[in-house]
């Protein structure tokens, strides 16, 4: 990408303090892209919006806890004050602590990762969606994982969500497609997050997940990488595939080239096989 591709464009990104969410903000503002970062810690998210000001774009850190609808409200009304727009938002906050079989797992646990996950990826997608519609310009980018693709049965609360940010993802496409909006589901691959390293490495992901543990260094990716997706995304490259699933080692080139083939055959989207 070239470094002005996304001049006088705003992004959101939930989640953005560090991990993946990091790799997206810095990708974005490398691009050109004006960033506000929203997370619930204040340290991170400004040290991550600090590290886009360096890169020469403006960019807000606003504190933000993605199930509360007020502080969701508010965090996107200030970026509407601040920058007068927004082109594009990213749901990357994510939430995955209940592990175990599903008898045993805490409910309270359970549900407070299906209310980061699924929850707060709705009540930001309501809050930037009717400027974007009055505009008819916008584009959302939900992070996602394979693991939503099928069974995950120590840690259902997580796949579960997930599976259901991309029925979403297909839905708000659907509602949005007249007005110019485009809406996708991505998985940023394997990456040595903190939300991974937690999980491997509590007591429960070492019983019951030690496959995390098992994974060879080869198979993870930076969170860099994902950042290029969604910079890539953001350009409009493959608005064709609105409502659709992109893996982060997707060949963009070749997504585009098949584009209206994937749609005839309504293929990158969670269906019922019969």
């Amino acid at each position: 990408m070239s470094r002005g591709e996304l001049a006088d464009q705003v992004g959101v990104v939930t989640g953005g303090g560090r991990g993946v969410g990091r790799g997206i903000v810095e990708a974005l503002a490398g691009a050109g892209m004006s960033v506000g970062v929203l997370g619930r810690s204040g340290r991170e998210i400004e040290s991550a919006a600090e590290a886009a000001r360096r890169q020469g774009v403006s960019a807000v850190a606003i504190p933000t806890d993605v199930t509360t609808r007020s502080e969701v409200e508010d965090a996107i009304a200030e970026v509407l004050r601040r920058f007068g727009s927004i082109d594009l938002l990213v749901n990357n906050a994510g939430r995955a602590q209940a592990v175990g079989p599903p008898w045993e797992t805490d409910p309270e646990s359970w549900w407070a990762d299906v209310e980061v996950n699924l929850r707060g990826t709705f009540l930001c997608a309501r809050a930037v969606l009717p400027s974007m519609v009055e505009r008819r310009r916008g584009r959302i980018v939900n992070v996602v994982t394979l693991a939503a693709g099928g069974p995950f049965p120590f840690a259902s609360a997580y796949a579960s969500s997930k599976a259901a940010v991309m029925n979403l993802t297909a839905s708000l496409s659907a509602a949005t497609q007249t007005y110019d909006v485009s809406v996708f589901a991505i998985s940023p691959g394997l990456v040595r997050t903190s939300l991974l390293d937690d999980l491997a490495n509590s007591a429960e992901g070492r019983r019951w997940l030690p496959e995390f543990q098992a994974r060879p260094a080869e198979e993870y990716v930076t969170p860099q990488v994902a950042g290029r997706l969604v910079a890539a995304i953001a350009c409009g490259r493959i608005d064709r595939l609105s409502g659709r699933f992109i893996h982060v080692s997707d060949d963009l080139t070749e997504l585009v080239a098949a584009a209206e083939d994937i749609v005839e055959h309504d293929r990158r989207v969670l269906r019922i096989a019969v």
